[in-house]
């Protein structure tokens, strides 16, 4: 019996050993078998961003291969992009912001800023950008003071996007109006213009344009805020306190009879739809638009062109022109690591501007205006002075309404439905209701 429970003892403990043995192989297997620590990059981004864009066409394509390739170089933010119609951009924008679902980083177009700060709707940046090092002194000034309210900064501008003149290389010079270097000769001021356009329309097919521009919609405000500005004294719009219309008055009026003229003398043809499909396709001699239009005209089959600034027919250099900005909504719990977030991406975008000049935009960056890569780029070094000019539209919470209105006399006069007179003084009246309200 003695022996047997000795025995049983052995046994016994032989059972616990391996069991125990059997233990704690099991735990070193579990062990070997658990994943290693993930570095915080690999595990995905600390950050996601919504960011709200109002592009289309190219300026949609070059911006998802800068958000693209953003992210490639951050794993620690990412930044997913929702495209929009700029018809209700805006009136989504300003929604989503009252409804608290506001986006991270959204772009606003400097004439729309003035409502955003006066609101509320998008926050001061200047705390962050110093966070993250984006220097103020390194933007074009020109740029730069259009986004700073009271000495802060509210958006960061990615560019000037403004008017240019393009030109059909192969008609100009059929009129004997191109140079050896491929440039447009026209005399100066307003006459020599005039007569540029005038020698173009007696040499060219009867179907080509010797300037194109609608007949409707914003480019004629476009040219003539561009006219108004080169004039000494020019471009007031509001009265001093900007609570009454400025427009009533002899150098409006003349650079919108010069406007008009330019219809009425058919150097733009009647009844124009789309001028810039009528350029795209060889059936426009100049063509005086956005700077936007660039890299779409350099994939034109067969279209032969140049673009140079818009030319100075009065007294001083000054052109139309908006920037794209990219600004915070105000949201509730919005933390200063994604505000930095928002900052580094913008940092990034500005820093890299010669990406968005492919789009034909000029960078906002002193920077990255003057580097090899922008400088390479064919037709941009051509304009990238007109950042330096750009005539803004004035700081003006209703300021985009407002342009509605002088669309709408300048239409009715194009068409002759009335003088550049009444269609100045029509305006003014209208607008002058409309700050009443």
């Amino acid at each position: 019996m003695g022996s047997d429970r000795y025995g049983s003892s052995i046994r016994y403990r032989l059972i616990l050993l391996l069991f125990g043995c059997a233990a704690a192989l099991t735990g070193c297997a579990a062990a070997d078998e658990a994943e290693p620590p993930v570095p915080p990059a690999a595990k995905g981004p600390v950050h996601v961003l919504e960011y709200w864009t109002p592009f289309s066409g190219g300026d949609n394509r070059f911006m998802t291969e800068m958000v693209d390739r953003f992210n490639a170089e951050h794993p620690e933010i990412e930044v997913r992009q929702t495209n929009s119609r700029l018809d209700d951009y805006y009136q989504r924008l300003r929604t989503a912001i009252l409804a608290g679902n506001a986006p991270d980083v959204a772009i606003i177009h400097q004439t729309s800023l003035p409502q955003f700060v006066q609101n509320g709707y998008i926050e001061d940046v200047t705390e962050p950008a110093k966070r993250v090092g984006l220097a103020l002194d390194g933007f074009n000034p020109n740029i730069r003071e259009a986004v700073m309210y009271d000495g802060k900064l509210y958006s960061v501008p990615l560019d000037t996007h403004a008017l240019v003149m393009y030109y059909n290389k192969s008609h100009l010079a059929a009129a004997g109006v191109l140079d050896a270097s491929g440039k447009p000769l026209l005399e100066p001021g307003t006459a020599g213009f005039e007569a540029f356009l005038s020698r173009i329309r007696d040499h060219v097919p009867a179907d080509v344009a010797p300037m194109a521009q609608p007949s409707t919609r914003i480019d004629s405000v476009w040219l003539w805020w561009s006219l108004y500005n080169q004039m000494e004294g020019g471009g007031a719009f509001y009265n001093e306190d900007s609570t009454a219309a400025a427009l009533d008055n002899p150098k409006a009026l003349e650079a919108l009879e010069y406007v008009n003229g330019l219809y009425a003398k058919k150097l733009i043809p009647p009844d124009i739809n789309d001028a810039f499909k009528l350029f795209y396709e060889g059936k426009a001699a100049v063509l005086i638009t956005g700077m936007w239009g660039t890299g779409a005209f350099e994939n034109a089959p067969g279209l032969d062109f140049g673009v140079v600034p818009v030319p100075v027919l009065y007294d001083r250099p000054a052109v139309w022109g908006d920037s794209h900005t990219l600004a915070i909504p105000t949201k509730h719990g919005m933390t200063d690591g994604k505000r930095d977030a928002v900052l580094t991406f913008a940092r990034w975008m500005v820093e890299h501007g010669e990406l968005w000049a492919k789009a034909g935009h000029v960078p906002s960056l002193a920077k990255a205006a003057r580097s090899d890569a922008f400088q390479a780029l064919k037709h941009r070094v051509e304009f990238a002075e007109t950042a330096d000019y750009v005539a803004y539209w004035p700081r003006h919470v209703k300021q985009w309404s407002i342009i509605e209105v002088l669309i709408q006399q300048f239409e009715r006069m194009i068409y002759g439905r009335q003088t550049p007179a009444e269609a100045l003084r029509n305006a003014n009246e209208t607008i002058d209701a409309e700050l009443r309200k």
